[in-house]
């Protein structure tokens, strides 16, 4: 934002965000498997931030600084700041999942900006709809997912998508490298689809009486085929399992939907649709946490480190609909904190324009892997937005270890010329772009 940051301004809205929202009243302490303690604030009064002044920092004081957040276990797993230039600040938040989800972008960041912005020109604190409560939707949770049993439909259909990918969500299909070896974690985003091209595969998508995610999970499913020769995808997409009255709730309202895509063999519109039906007929799944069918049936196994999952941000509907236009004139971004998350992400962001990035494994291994499989979407993305609407999806051998190493040349050899665009002025930290034109 241009100018100085009124501070104290910032500072009541900080604290004001903190008292309203009941998901930061609340902790855990693990003392033990056997002995967990449960941490309450009776009074969200006694929540007080103060600012504290760090003089001038390098970017890499400042990056340490940032996240050396605490960690889940912690009460104080969030912290914000303002880092201030000569003519302009960024404000930031760094807040650990466990009190916030992608809503947060949607609606907290509106509530950050709209309230510091009325205070800033003299105006009285915005009143803003209620929080509801983050405590309530945890007991009703509990209580749901008590009275499930390994007949429940749900669960039925969980573990019959499990034991398909050996127990457990499915694996990432290319690979990441040695898994024994630490590493830290970098970003790679690419440039899906321009302005117009957007708009067109937004039209396919809609002949093929799907929606602009199940023609993405479409795009995924082939190119995954492409690359491996798998003749079905499976895949895990979150989802928000707000109600309208948890709408400006604050904290892990976000379930996963398993997604199963044949693909060889049939055409764009055919697999776009069975993809939207998928992802719709497997919305109510994301009511169950997947660990707890895993303690309905032991067989299963819990998700390991890096399974594949695929994320959707669409800022043509709501509510990053409505922050998207607060935000005009603001660089606003997300910022990658140069850790490996759980899973490999695949974060797929609609605006004007289509974009994905990966955070992965930092090895040459897993950057040869996910270039190759930006690359992959690319291409199928860009034929369909061309016309490639009704063209078939061949069969393709499945890949042995061996042409699993040669992924770079097959990848250039499966993109036509053209595919590869330059992108730039990205406004996420810590990212690789692919410039190969």
């Amino acid at each position: 934002m241009f100018g100085h940051c009124d501070l104290r301004a910032m500072t009541y809205v900080i604290n004001a965000h903190l008292r309203r929202h009941d998901t930061y009243r609340s902790w855990f302490e693990l003392r033990d498997t056997d002995h967990i303690v449960r941490h309450s604030i009776a009074d969200p009064a006694d929540i007080e931030f103060v600012p504290t002044t760090h003089g001038e920092m390098t970017s890499a004081d400042l990056r340490q600084h940032i996240v050396a957040t605490p960690d889940s276990l912690h009460w104080d797993c969030f912290s914000f700041g303002v880092i201030q230039r000569a003519d302009s600040f960024t404000f930031y938040a760094s807040i650990d999942h466990l009190h916030a989800d992608g809503q947060f972008v949607g609606v907290g960041l509106m509530e950050f900006q709209s309230m510091y912005t009325a205070l800033i020109m003299g105006e009285p604190p915005i009143g803003l709809s209620e929080a509801g409560s983050y405590v309530d939707f945890c007991v009703r949770q509990h209580e749901y997912t008590s009275a499930l049993t390994v007949d429940s439909p749900e669960v039925r259909a969980w573990i019959d998508f499990a034991e398909i990918n050996n127990g457990t969500f499915p694996e990432f299909p290319l690979p990441l490298g040695d898994p024994s070896v630490r590493c830290g974690g970098d970003l790679l985003s690419m440039m899906l689809m321009d302005e117009q091209q957007t708009q067109r595969f937004e039209s396919a998508c809609m002949a093929a009486n799907a929606r602009f995610i199940g023609g993405m999970l479409a795009c995924i499913a082939i190119a995954i085929h492409e690359l491996t020769g798998a003749d079905t995808y499976f895949g895990i997409t979150p989802k928000d399992i707000r109600t309208p009255a948890d709408l400006m709730t604050q904290g892990w309202f976000t379930g996963q939907i398993p997604v199963t895509v044949p693909v060889a063999g049939l055409s764009f519109n055919e697999i776009a649709r069975i993809a939207q039906t998928s992802f719709d007929t497997g919305a109510d799944l994301a009511k169950v946490p997947f660990e707890r069918v895993v303690e309905l049936s032991p067989s299963l196994r819990r998700p390991q480190p890096l399974f594949s999952l695929v994320n959707f941000f669409d800022a043509q509907v709501g509510p990053l609909s409505a922050v998207t236009k607060l935000f005009e004139g603001l660089n606003v971004g997300t910022y990658s904190d140069g850790r490996v998350t759980y899973p490999l992400s695949t974060m797929v962001g609609r605006f004007d324009e289509t974009a994905a990035s990966v955070l992965f494994p930092d090895n040459p291994v897993a950057r040869e892997s996910v270039t190759a499989y930006l690359r992959a979407i690319r291409s199928v993305c860009m034929r369909i937005a061309n016309g490639g609407t009704a063209e078939r999806v061949g069969n393709v051998v499945a890949l042995s270890p061996g042409r699993r190493n040669n992924i770079e040349r097959m990848t250039w050899r499966s993109c036509r010329a053209g595919d590869f665009i330059d992108i730039c002025n990205l406004k996420v930290a810590n990212v690789t772009v692919d410039r190969e034109a």
